[in-house]
């Protein structure tokens, strides 16, 4: 299932690659684009992940969702 979150925070490729590596080390996560002017990150579920952990990676790398 393809999903697209709002991320916060981001502001040049630095952040770009650093919240696409914490969904990309998220088993279950594949295909993730990350949109620095839209604010936006999208990804498929190859399996159901918990929200929760979703947001966790990426506060975990300096950021939020909002």
């Amino acid at each position: 299932m393809k999903k697209i979150i709002t991320v916060k925070g981001m502001s040049c490729r630095h952040c770009v690659m650093a919240v696409t590596r914490a969904l990309e080390n998220i088993e279950g996560i594949t295909d993730v684009s990350v949109d620095l002017q839209k604010g936006e990150a999208s990804f498929t579920e190859t399996a159901s992940v918990d929200g929760t952990v979703i947001k966790r990676e990426i506060e975990n790398a300096g950021y939020e969702v909002e």
